[in-house]
């Protein structure tokens, strides 16, 4: 099997194609601290690219309450259980990958979840972890505690279901790393669905072929961010373009959040797909929970993040989430505004570093009347 460098394991590892990056990497940023399962991101999605006969079932975006909420249900348990304890700390991953752990005569390590795994989408939503008896006061740090994970396909750099389609029909594309299904040449195998971690592939059984989030494409290529990611409410969101660690620019506002702040971490980076998906970590939840969901990183992911007011540079590129629908290339902060552009270096936002606040006197001498109830 050949080697490919997976920069988010800090080493090599097996995987069934040799390494071939795209010229460009979409990718997505997720403040999970923002987000407030609204489910805005989740109906836009099914509204624009999943009304049809036989994709009830699929979700291409969906918002679990985590620890307890699952689609398709105990995905994360069941492949953690299959893929066992493996090390999480340091810089370099030292366990096994789901492409080094898979069984004889399989590409990957996987299961195919039963028919009934897909019929309660918003199974454990706000259901907390955690004991409050009664009379109980807050003694202690989130006594309980949950958090919402939004969920899209990851566009990963080494996806497991391009790995295991024996048809061959998934590919990744060149231009931006967008993974797409070809739905003439699919049989419906479902080795796809198997292989998928994160079970962001869906069959379709009146169609009798795979489906799955096709990244917004025809957005992208109008240089417009994502369904999902223009409809949020809590602009939890940042869609653009992410470089590996060595091509890194500081003026990149998604390099910039990843590579050089590191506040925002792959899901499951265990499992050696190098997902282009990142999650900025709940700053509530315990240490060992998050650990093994993001890595070994989060503690000073964390830290971080709850530094950034103090850094310009980061606090300016988290306040151009959500400010305008075209995809930013490039961001400066400046006069205390940070300023987006477009690929073509067009000013397309500007955004206040902090919003001025204007104190009016309780009593207004020009009306003669009091602004607030002094009674």
């Amino acid at each position: 099997m050949p080697k490919v460098y997976n920069w988010q394991l800090g080493r090599e590892m097996d995987y069934p194609y040799a390494g071939v990056r795209p010229r460009r990497q979409v990718a997505m940023i997720m403040d999970t601290n923002k987000c407030i399962s609204c489910q805005t991101c989740t109906v836009i999605c099914k509204t624009t690219w999943t009304p049809g006969r036989g994709q009830e079932h699929m979700l291409w975006n969906n918002v679990e309450s985590k620890p307890y909420g699952f689609y398709p249900l105990g995905w994360d348990v069941k492949i953690l259980e299959q893929h066992g304890v493996q090390p999480l700390d340091g810089d370099v991953y030292k366990g096994k990958t789901i492409f080094e752990s898979a069984p004889a005569g399989e590409k990957a390590l996987g299961y195919l979840p039963a028919a009934e795994d897909y019929a309660h989408p918003n199974i454990g939503e706000d259901d907390s972890l955690g004991l409050m008896s009664r009379g109980a006061h807050l003694s202690m740090e989130h006594m309980q505690w949950m958090f919402y994970l939004p969920r899209i396909c990851n566009h990963c750099t080494y996806p497991s279901c391009l790995a295991a389609c024996s048809r061959q029909n998934i590919y990744k594309r060149p231009e931006d790393g967008i993974v797409l299904i070809d739905q003439e040449r699919c049989r419906g195998y479902r080795e796809c669905v198997r292989n998928c971690p994160y079970k962001k592939t869906f069959y379709n059984p009146v169609s009798r072929a795979s489906e799955k989030c096709i990244g917004c494409y025809p957005k992208i290529e109008a240089g417009l961010q994502t369904q999902c990611t223009t409809s949020c409410i809590g602009k939890i969101r940042m869609t653009g373009f992410i470089s590996t660690p060595d091509k890194a620019r500081e003026d990149n506002p998604m390099d910039y959040i990843v590579h050089h702040a590191k506040i925002a971490l792959p899901l499951y980076p265990q499992f050696g797909l190098e997902p282009n998906v990142y999650y900025i970590p709940p700053v509530h939840v315990p240490a060992p929970f998050l650990h093994q969901m993001f890595g070994s990183k989060t503690g000073a992911a964390i830290k971080a993040y709850r530094q950034a007011s103090s850094d310009e540079k980061l606090l300016g590129a988290l306040l151009l989430f959500g400010a305008t629908e075209r995809i930013i290339h490039r961001y400066k902060v400046e006069g205390g505004q940070a300023i987006g552009y477009d690929d073509t270096d067009t000013e397309v936002v500007r955004v206040p570093l902090r919003e001025p606040v204007t104190i009016r006197p309780v009593w207004d001498a020009k009306h003669g009347a009091y602004r607030t109830n002094v009674t």
